[in-house]
C-alpha cells in the first residue's frame, strides 16, 4: 500500500481547499485498497475533516493567523512557512511516505526537498494560475530536478510552462481538478429558495470579493446593459477585502435595489440552477471551479477569456459566451447577445458546457491520479 500525504494549508474560501479534499477524498475511497492517504494539518485550518486521516503540526493556532487583504495573508503565509518546517521535515523522514502532493504554500517543501534527500517522491500541484515572476521562475528552476512531477489544472497552463523550460516537458501533466461530486450536487441544487429569489430573474455571480474577480467590471457592465433591459437582477456570493469598495460601486450607480450582494453561501447549486445565466467576470483564473459547478447545474455561462482555463472549458465560445478579459464593453455586448439569442443556441452551449463537467468529477480524477502514483 502506497502512502500519500497531501500538503495544503489555506486560508479562507478558497477553491484549491475544496479540490484538496476531494481529491485526497477520492484516493481515500476508490483507492482503499492501494493507497494510505493523509493530510497535513499545519496550523488547524482542516480542524473540521472527518473523512480524511490528518497529520496535525500546530492545531490551535488558525483562528489566530491574520487574514483579510494581501499583507494580512502574506505574514500568515510566512508564520505557517516557518512554523511548519520542522515538523514537515521529521514527518517525511519518519513516515517515508511515497508520494507528497503539495497543492499550497508549495515553497516549503520545495525547499525542503532541495536542501535533504527524501524517499518522498514530490508532486507540485498548480492549482491555480501562477504569477511567474523572476524570483518563483528562478526558485522553481533551481529546485526543478527535486520536483518528480507537476500537474496543471488546464491544457492551456501545461503549455505555457512548457514554453518556459523551467521543468523538463515530460515532469509537467494535466491532471483536471477534482471538483464535482455528482450526488452533491443532485441534491443541493433542489435545497428551496427564498420565493423573492425564485420569482425574479437573476444573473448571478459567485467569487471572493478581490481584485482577480473584478466585481467592479461586472457592476459597470451590468449598469449598461441595465439601461438597455431592466429585466434581470445580479446577485453576487462572496465575501471579501473590496467588499466595502463594491457597495460604494453600487450606490454611486443607484443600483441598490437590482444588484444584491448575499454574502457566503456554502450551498451555491441552488442559486446556479434557478438562475438565467452564470458571469464569471475574472481577470485570472485555473480552470474556474465555479463555471464547472455552473455547467452541472445546467446554467449557461457567461466568462472573460482570462488565463488559464475558462475559455478551454467553454470550447473557446461553443459551449458558452465569451467576453474580452477586463472590457466592460465586450461584456455588455455578450449579455445583450445571451439575452436575444434564440433558445436552441442557448440549450446547445449549455449541453457542451455539462459534457465537459466529466472531467472534473472525483472519480475521473480519481483514474488520473491513479495512473500518476501508479507510474503509467
Amino acid at each position: 500500500m502506497k502512502k500519500i500525504i497531501y500538503w495544503s494549508p489555506y486560508l479562507g474560501h478558497i477553491g484549491t481547499k475544496k479540490s484538496t479534499l476531494n481529491s485526497a477524498n477520492g484516493l481515500s475511497v476508490y483507492g482503499k485498497d492501494k493507497f494510505d492517504v493523509k493530510l497535513i494539518n499545519a496550523l488547524g485550518e482542516w480542524n473540521d475533516i472527518n473523512e480524511i486521516k490528518t497529520v496535525s503540526f500546530f492545531k490551535n493556532l488558525y483562528n489566530k493567523l491574520p487574514q483579510g487583504g494581501f499583507l494580512k495573508s502574506r505574514i500568515s503565509f510566512l508564520i505557517i512557512f516557518l512554523l511548519s518546517i520542522l515538523p514537515l521535515y521529521k514527518l517525511l523522514k519518519k513516515d517515508k511516505p511515497d508520494y507528497l502532493i503539495a497543492h499550497l504554500i508549495t515553497s516549503l517543501p520545495i525547499f525542503l526537498f532541495k536542501i535533504f534527500k527524501f524517499k518522498t517522491k514530490l508532486i507540485l500541484r498548480i492549482s491555480g494560475y501562477p504569477k511567474l515572476n523572476f524570483i518563483r521562475k528562478f526558485f522553481w528552476k533551481l529546485c526543478s530536478k527535486n520536483i518528480h512531477l507537476i500537474t496543471c489544472p488546464s491544457i492551456e497552463l501545461k503549455n505555457q510552462l512548457s514554453k518556459l523550460n523551467i521543468f523538463e516537458n515530460k515532469k509537467i501533466v494535466v491532471l483536471y481538478d477534482s471538483v464535482i461530486n455528482i450526488k452533491e450536487v443532485n441534491k443541493q441544487k433542489n435545497d428551496p429558495l427564498s420565493n423573492e429569489i425564485t420569482k425574479s430573474n437573476y444573473l448571478l455571480a459567485i467569487g471572493r470579493l478581490t481584485k482577480q474577480k473584478n466585481f467592479n467590471l461586472l457592476i459597470n457592465a451590468f449598469y449598461e446593459f441595465n439601461k438597455i433591459n431592466n429585466n434581470y437582477k445580479l446577485l453576487i456570493i462572496g465575501e471579501g477585502e473590496e467588499n466595502k469598495k463594491i457597495i460604494s460601486r453600487i450606490n454611486q450607480l443607484k443600483l441598490e435595489h437590482k444588484i444584491i450582494l448575499l454574502g457566503f453561501k456554502k450551498n451555491v447549486y441552488k442559486y446556479l440552477k434557478n438562475s438565467k445565466a452564470f458571469i464569471l467576470s475574472s481577470l485570472w483564473e485555473e480552470m474556474g471551479f465555479v463555471i464547472i459547478e455552473a455547467a452541472s447545474c445546467n446554467t449557461l455561462i457567461i466568462s472573460s477569456n482570462c488565463p488559464n482555463g475558462p475559455s478551454e472549458f467553454l470550447n473557446y465560445g461553443e459551449a458558452g459566451y465569451l467576453f474580452n478579459n477586463n472590457s466592460v464593453n465586450d461584456l455588455v455586448q455578450n449579455l445583450i447577445k445571451f439575452d436575444r439569442e434564440e433558445k436552441n443556441i442557448k440549450y446547445n452551449k449549455i449541453l457542451l458546457a455539462k459534457k465537459n463537467v466529466k472531467k472534473f468529477t472525483i472519480f475521473n480524477h480519481y483514474k488520473e491520479l491513479k495512473k500518476i502514483l501508479d507510474n503509467k
